[in-house]
């Protein structure tokens, strides 16, 4: 009933930003924006439409229906401040529940009915995995997918396709190496959900400790929210420590049931289900206390932290996202716009859709996180080391350690976050 009650709630927040959306998308754009003079699908002299699908209702939708909004809120305050080489961008956001037969239904929509030049930020493994290979055909720019499955770093097979997120492998290994570091000799386990966010959190904290080097694996799915058997296995298993690699609601569920059967592991998150506030607004009361000594790997600047990026996403919350709660979710939203607004203006002046993935993989990119962003021509991914943050006295936070990732091998970093600079919209 946890979930229920809160992806209601997030519901009625995202069904106004998508009515408020509707207001400003009334045409399907198409013109000669190229500088060859050829159409360029979604370009006209003074717009660029952008579509995404994400989860407005169902299992993901708590925390991840804020992404959007997020991302529409910087999008409007861009546009109010000229936009991008002269061009505002409108951006059409259409609810999946996180269900791939929907994302499927959605995204035709976008590419067929709208016309967009991209799908920007599609959001979750299972549902964008089931249109890559729509869009690679359809040779439509994939940019900064909201997951980190090392499916969409495969430039050779999908060349116009960029994700967002650190790989859930670069993270499982930070998590992995944290626990060989700084909780020697205890037993570590896993527990993933049953795509490629599992497996792929699962290859990465095998890299850090070794193939047998998690005492006890369990997967959960999503379609089933109880957790008891898998808590009580890992449990049973005498685990100390769990690489837990899970979406939010389900995070959330695991701690519950835990904490349900009197089980009080440490717990190790990627990123993708690791926002303080949003688990503490699922979790209730009882959320501070479940939270404390929670760690997770990240490669974002702290959303409530003493920096110049939240401070001025704030701003934008307050004045172009009606001042609704601001989340790490949504900073998310608002970097991963920032980014691609990055990727407009390094375009150039007439952008088409093969410029926008020329200058991407050029490696002029570095968006706004803890470490520049690294992407080339050839290595799609984004983020090749993350920073760990552990919940303190109710505060998440980085506590100074990082990890890269390179090859086989997991390494030692310093953070090095990028500043902000000018008026946070690239060229300004």
């Amino acid at each position: 009933m946890l979930f229920r009650s809160h992806a209601s709630r997030a519901a009625l927040v995202a069904a106004a930003a998508v009515a408020a959306l509707v207001l400003t998308s009334c045409s399907t754009p198409t013109s000669d924006g190229g500088a060859d003079g050829a159409q360029v699908p979604g370009i006209t002299d003074d717009t660029i439409t952008i579509g995404t699908h994400t989860p407005l209702t169902g299992p993901a939708a708590p925390g991840y229906a804020s992404v959007s909004a997020g991302a529409l809120a910087y999008f409007a305050y861009v546009n109010d401040n000229g936009g991008v080489h002269g061009r505002k961008i409108n951006y059409i956001v259409k609810d999946d529940g996180y269900n791939p037969a929907n994302t499927q239904m959605v995204v035709r929509e976008l590419v067929q009915d709208d016309g967009v030049f991209a799908i920007f930020n599609g959001l979750g493994t299972p549902p964008h995995t089931s249109v890559v290979d729509y869009l690679n055909d359809s040779d439509v720019p994939d940019l900064f997918v909201a997951s980190g499955s090392t499916t969409w770093n495969e430039p050779e097979q999908y060349p116009n396709m960029f994700p967002f997120n650190p790989s859930y492998v670069v993270e499982g290994a930070a998590l992995g190496q944290y626990a060989n570091d700084e909780l020697p000799g205890q037993t570590v386990c896993f527990l993933g959900q049953d795509d490629d966010l599992g497996g792929d959190a699962r290859i990465g904290a095998e890299i850090a400790l070794g193939s047998d080097g998690l005492a006890h694996i369990e997967e959960y799915s999503t379609s089933n929210a109880d957790m008891t058997a898998q808590i009580g296995a890992l449990k049973g298993a005498g685990c100390d420590a769990v690489v837990l690699a899970a979406i939010p609601g389900f995070v959330s569920l695991a701690l519950t049931t835990a904490a349900r059967l009197a089980w009080e592991p440490t717990w190790l998150v990627p990123s993708i289900g690791a926002d303080y506030s949003v688990l503490v607004d699922l979790l209730g009361d009882g959320g501070p206390e479940l939270l404390e000594g929670f760690v997770s790997a990240g490669f974002l600047q702290p959303a409530h932290g003493d920096n110049d990026w939240s401070a001025f996403f704030k701003q934008i919350n307050t004045d172009y996202n009606s001042d609704a709660p601001f989340t790490g979710p949504t900073f998310n939203g608002m970097s991963a716009a920032y980014m691609f607004t990055e990727a407009l203006y390094a375009a150039g002046e007439q952008p088409t859709r093969e410029s926008i993935v020329e200058a991407i993989g050029s490696g002029v990119i570095v968006g706004n996180g803890v470490l520049p962003a690294d992407f080339t021509a050839d290595d799609h991914s984004s983020y090749k080391g993350v920073g760990i943050n552990v919940v303190q006295d109710g505060r998440q936070d980085y506590d100074g350690i990082a990890y890269q990732l390179r090859g086989e091998t997991i390494l030692p970093i310093d953070l090095d976050p990028v500043p902000l600079t000018g008026k946070g919209i690239p060229g300004s």
